[in-house]
């Protein structure tokens, strides 16, 4: 079971996350609203990234989790992402600067 971040933890992490890069759309999983909560698993040692993608069937989870593991290097030494799937994602999750972004490479928020 996972526990809250501290505040200016989850910051930590969030800004680390921006890393993180959607191959498909160019835009980071943060601003995308792809990062569901973020949590901390005393047991285990390890951060835990609840997930989702613009779609199920997306292949490419292994390349996230690899730029997950990059953006993530020296903030923690653990971390296990729960890829999950409700509530699916939707444009209304994207920040403001996500909606900019999408909307300079075409796309109509």
């Amino acid at each position: 079971m996972a526990t809250q971040l501290a505040p200016e933890r989850f910051d930590e992490i969030s800004e680390a996350l921006k890393d993180v890069v959607d191959p498909e759309l160019g835009v980071n999983v943060v601003d995308l609203g792809l990062i569901y909560d973020l949590g901390w698993d005393d047991e285990n040692d390890a951060l835990v990234i609840n997930m989702t993608l613009t779609s199920a069937g997306c292949p490419l989870t292994d390349v996230i989790e690899d730029e997950t593991a990059q953006a993530l290097d020296g903030h923690v030494e653990r971390f296990r992402i729960n890829w999950v799937w409700m509530p699916p994602w939707g444009p209304e999750k994207m920040t403001d600067d996500g909606k900019d972004m999408m909307r300079a490479i075409g796309f109509q928020i």
